[in-house]
């Protein structure tokens, strides 16, 4: 699965689709692939450097698509961070990483109004960050 392909399942678009390819998923987890984290015109970037706690951010989004794509083909519920939990990182920057990045992420929860995930975010086998996150969903109406 492409990036287009991922654009289609989460509201994030143009540059903020961060993940690039789906490796792998099924009902528990998945894993992700993206070296967006090199483009020039990263959104998140700031003074031309892509700071490591946006990291939490690349683990949000593998959280949408994992829930996108368990949901499918009806679309999945809206949803917002509300925790991060326990989450290290190996450095501050990310911009001059040379290698693809690459998300596990571990669904340990999910029920009607929230998800609770883990996620680890790895650079040339070396982990870049790792943490919990949980998002509250919301419920049609």
């Amino acid at each position: 699965m492409a990036r287009e392909d991922i654009a289609a399942l989460i509201p994030h678009q143009g540059g903020m689709c961060l993940w690039e390819h789906v490796i792998e998923w099924d009902d528990a987890r998945i894993v992700l692939e993206t070296t967006s984290h090199r483009a020039l015109d990263n959104p998140l970037r700031a003074n031309g450097k892509l700071r490591a706690v946006h990291l939490c951010e690349y683990g949000a989004q593998a959280m949408a698509v994992h829930g996108a794509l368990k949901a499918a083909p009806e679309r999945a519920p809206p949803g917002m961070l509300v925790a991060l939990r326990s989450v290290t990182f190996a450095r501050n920057y990310i911009d001059d990483l040379n290698d693809a990045l690459r998300v596990e992420a571990i669904c340990l929860q999910a029920g009607d109004s929230s998800q609770q995930y883990s996620f680890k975010i790895v650079h040339g086998g070396e982990v870049a960050a790792e943490g919990r996150a949980a998002v509250l969903l919301k419920l049609p109406e």
